[in-house]
């Protein structure tokens, strides 16, 4: 199996999206906004959500996003 496949595969089971290429496009946009490359803006433009749609999106994923550093949650949380 070649890693096309299995990334085609991976991305067959995200349910949010109707067509494989969304799918695939949603993955490489949560890693590359989870890796810091993209802004949370730029991530929906990519998808052609709005900013507000698309975080909603990731909030029910269960997906942890946050405009803060690491530092400042820890900071943040203790209040």
């Amino acid at each position: 199996m070649n890693n096309q496949t299995t990334f085609t595969e991976i991305a067959s089971e995200v349910q949010l999206f109707q067509n494989i290429e969304q799918k695939e496009r949603f993955i490489f946009v949560v890693g590359a906004l989870v890796s810091r490359l993209i802004s949370l803006h730029k991530a929906a433009e990519i998808m052609e959500m709005e900013t507000e749609i698309f975080l909603n999106i990731l909030e029910l994923m269960g997906i942890d996003f946050s405009y803060l550093t690491p530092e400042d949650i820890v900071i943040e949380k203790s209040w």
